[in-house]
C-alpha cells in the first residue's frame, strides 16, 4: 500500500497518517476511575445536547497530530480539515491518510490536497485505526465526569483544551498510536 504510493511519487517521503472524528459534549460517557475500596464515587454527567466534532489526524511514526473542532460532519467540514492537514505535512512529504468510509470521506465533492492520498480500510474495522485510542484517552483524561455548562462555546473550549493537553505530553501520541504492525515511512529516489 504505502510502497505503491511511494512508487507513484518518486523523490518524496511517504508517511502514514490516521484520521477520524469524535463527537464531544453530547451526553458524555462515564469512565472507570480508581477510588477507595468498597465505596462508589459520585460523578457528574453532561445532560445537555450541545456538541461539536473533533476532526483529528495523527502520524504515529513522528508522534505528530492535527485537529480542528467543527460544528458538523460534512463534506465541506472534511475538505476544511484536509486543507489544514495538508499544511501540517512537511515539504517533500506525501501523507497516506487512512480513514473510514463515512459519506463525507468518500464524497465526489471532497477536495483532497495534492500531498494527501486517502486510504479506506475494510468496513467495520475501527481497531485498525490508532486514532480511536486517542479519542478514548481524551475522554478518559479530560472529557468525562464533567458538565460543560455554557453551550457550544464550552464544548469547543473543552475539546481544544483536551487536544492541546494531549500534545503537551511529550511522546504521548506516539505511545498511543504506534502499533507494532504499522509500516515505516518510505522514500524513493
Amino acid at each position: 500500500m504505502i510502497e505503491g504510493i511511494a512508487r507513484e511519487r518518486p523523490g518524496e517521503r511517504v508517511e502514514l497518517w490516521f484520521m477520524d472524528e469524535a463527537r464531544i459534549g453530547q451526553k458524555g460517557r462515564l469512565t472507570h476511575v480508581w477510588y477507595q475500596k468498597g465505596v462508589r464515587p459520585r460523578g457528574v454527567r453532561q445532560q445537555g445536547f450541545s456538541s461539536a466534532h473533533l476532526f483529528g489526524a495523527v502520524c504515529p511514526e513522528r508522534g505528530e497530530g492535527v485537529a480542528l473542532v467543527l460544528p458538523e460532519v460534512s463534506t465541506a467540514a472534511m475538505s476544511t480539515f484536509l486543507a489544514e492537514l495538508a499544511r501540517a505535512v512537511p515539504a517533500g512529504t506525501h501523507a497516506a491518510l487512512v480513514l473510514d468510509g463515512a459519506g463525507w470521506h468518500v464524497s465526489d465533492e471532497l477536495s483532497v490536497p495534492a500531498n494527501l492520498t486517502l486510504i479506506h480500510p475494510p468496513p467495520y474495522s475501527p481497531e485498525l485505526n490508532p486514532v480511536e485510542r486517542v479519542w478514548e484517552y481524551l475522554r478518559d483524561r479530560w472529557l468525562s465526569h464533567r458538565v460543560l455548562a455554557g453551550g457550544y462555546e464550552a464544548v469547543v473550549g473543552a475539546a481544544c483544551a483536551a487536544w492541546n493537553a494531549l500534545l503537551a505530553e511529550p511522546g504521548r501520541l506516539r505511545s498511543l498510536t504506534s502499533f507494532p504492525w504499522l509500516p515505516p515511512a518510505v522514500s524513493t529516489s
